[in-house]
C-alpha cells in the first residue's frame, strides 16, 4: 500500500505466480493484507452484491483476468510496478492523516487537493455512477473503490501519529512465517525485523495459514446480522476512517514493547477480521447503491 503503505512491492513475476495460484484456489502461506486481505474484502463483497449490481460489475470488468471485485481489489497497489507514474499520482489516495491530532478528520485540512482515501472513494464513486463516462474510466473507478474501501478499514491507514501509519514504528517479530523474498535479509533466526504497518499488512491475517477461499468461507459463515441493515453509514468513507483511527488507541494496536511474537498476532487477528468483514459489507452496499437502476 502506498504513501503510508509499506514498501511491500511484489515484483511482476511474483504477481503472475500469485495470480496463477489464485486461479487454482491456492494462496502462498505468506499472505498479506496488501494483497490477500484486499482480495478477501473483494471476494466477500462479491458474494453480497445484489443480482443487478453483480451483472453490472461483470460487464464493467469484462476482459479482466478475474472479472470480480476480489480479482481487481489489489490493482491500485499493483500500479506501483505496472504503471509507476500513475501510482505516483494516486499514492496519497490510500490513507488519511489527521493533521490536528486525534481522530477529528477535516477534509479541507487533511486532504490537500483531495488527495486522501476519503475523497478518493467519493470521486471514484461519482465516476462509477455516471453512465456518460467512458467504460474504461468507470472500470478503473470500480477497481479503485474495491481497493480503497479496504484501505479505509485498515487501522494503520487512518491516524494522527507522526510515524507514517506505523511504517517508522520498528519492531522485531518472532515468527515461523517466512517473509516475502525481498524482505528475507531481515529475517534471522526466526526473528523478522520489520515495522508495525507491515505486521498489520502481512502477518496478522497471513499467519493463520489459510488460503483465500478457506479464509473467506470462514468469515462468511459468521453471522452478518452483526452489522446493521444498509444505511447512509454504509457509504460514508469519512466515518469509516474515523472508526479505524479510534481503534488504534481503543484496541491497543501499538504494543508497549517493540519485540513481539504470535501472541500479538493472535490478539489482533479478531479485530483485523472484523475490519475485513465490515469493509466487505460496506463495499457491497456501496456498489449495490451506486449501480442501482
Amino acid at each position: 500500500m502506498p504513501g503510508y503503505p509499506p514498501g511491500m512491492a511484489i515484483s511482476f513475476p511474483r504477481r503472475i505466480v500469485f495470480a496463477a495460484l489464485l486461479c487454482l484456489g491456492v494462496v502462498p502461506t505468506a499472505a498479506a493484507w496488501s494483497a490477500f486481505g484486499h482480495r478477501m474484502v473483494g471476494e466477500l463483497a462479491q458474494r453480497h452484491l445484489d443480482p443487478h449490481a453483480k451483472a453490472e460489475v461483470a460487464a464493467l470488468l469484462a476482459g479482466e483476468a478475474d472479472p470480480t471485485l476480489g480479482g481487481v481489489a489489489y490493482w491500485a497497489d499493483a500500479l506501483r510496478s505496472e504503471d509507476p507514474e500513475r501510482y505516483k499520482l494516486t499514492s496519497r489516495w490510500h490513507y488519511i492523516n489527521a493533521q490536528g491530532g486525534g481522530c477529528g478528520f477535516e477534509v479541507e485540512r487533511d486532504c490537500p487537493d483531495g488527495d486522501c482515501v476519503v475523497v478518493a472513494i467519493e470521486r471514484q464513486r461519482a465516476i462509477l455512477a455516471d453512465r456518460s463516462q467512458p467504460l474504461g474510466a468507470r472500470r478503473d473507478a470500480l477497481k479503485f473503490i474495491a481497493h480503497f474501501v479496504g484501505d479505509a478499514h485498515q487501522p494503520m491507514h487512518a491516524g494522527s501519529r507522526p510515524d507514517s501509519g506505523g511504517n517508522r514504528f520498528q519492531v522485531s517479530l518472532r515468527t515461523p512465517m517466512q517473509p516475502e523474498e525481498y524482505a528475507r535479509k531481515d529475517y534471522v533466526d526466526g526473528v523478522m525485523g520489520t515495522n508495525l504497518h507491515a505486521v498489520w499488512d502481512y502477518y496478522v491475517l497471513g499467519s493463520l495459514g489459510l488460503d483465500l477461499q478457506a479464509y473467506s468461507d470462514r468469515l462468511d459463515r459468521l453471522p452478518w446480522p452483526a452489522f446493521p441493515a444498509p444505511s447512509e453509514y454504509d457509504v460514508m468513507p469519512l466515518a469509516w476512517s474515523g472508526e479505524s483511527c479510534r481503534l488504534i488507541e481503543a484496541r491497543g494496536i501499538y504494543p508497549e514493547q517493540h519485540a513481539m511474537d504470535h501472541a500479538y498476532l493472535d490478539a489482533m487477528r479478531p479485530l483485523a477480521e472484523q475490519r475485513i468483514r465490515q469493509a466487505a459489507w460496506r463495499l457491497a452496499q456501496l456498489v449495490n447503491q451506486t449501480l442501482a437502476n
